[in-house]
């Protein structure tokens, strides 16, 4: 079950640059940078009472963020849901007939599990589950550990 809005995540060509708008914007610095290899992409995250907002830059050409802005302009990229049991949200939502992008949940930004469902199959809008989970061992990112 979604228990949560968890995050907006925005797509941003320079993550210094939003960076420094969204810390003049909400009036306080973000809590943590991150660099997630799996996914080719630098994260910088802010908190802004129960959620967050997560920006978002693509260190590559296979990065989805990168794909994302050839096509598109900088701005919002999907909504994220807390839940409580990630593979038992995959699996009710797979028998409510979303696709879902990956068979299993994956580490991502955050110290959180991840699944995306497909945008076309929830209205034109990619929307992420997140799960908090101990990724404490995980290789796949790297906290740079930013925090107030």
């Amino acid at each position: 079950m979604l228990t949560n809005l968890e995050h907006l995540g925005l797509a941003v060509r320079d993550l210094a640059a939003a960076t420094d708008l969204y810390t003049r914007l909400l009036g306080q610095p973000p809590y943590k940078s991150e660099h997630v290899a799996s996914e080719a992409v630098d994260t910088v995250f802010f908190q802004i009472g129960g959620s967050k907002i997560e920006l978002l830059a693509g260190t590559g050409p296979e990065s989805a963020i990168t794909k994302f802005l050839e096509k598109k302009p900088e701005g919002i990229h999907h909504v994220a849901f807390e839940v409580d049991d990630i593979e038992a949200e995959m699996a009710r939502l797979r028998a409510e007939g979303f696709v879902l992008l990956t068979e299993t949940p994956k580490r991502g930004a955050d110290n959180k599990l991840v699944c995306f469902v497909h945008p076309k199959s929830a209205g034109g809008v990619l929307v992420e589950l997140c799960q908090t989970a101990d990724l404490t061992d995980s290789t796949d990112s790297a906290d740079t550990g930013l925090r107030p």
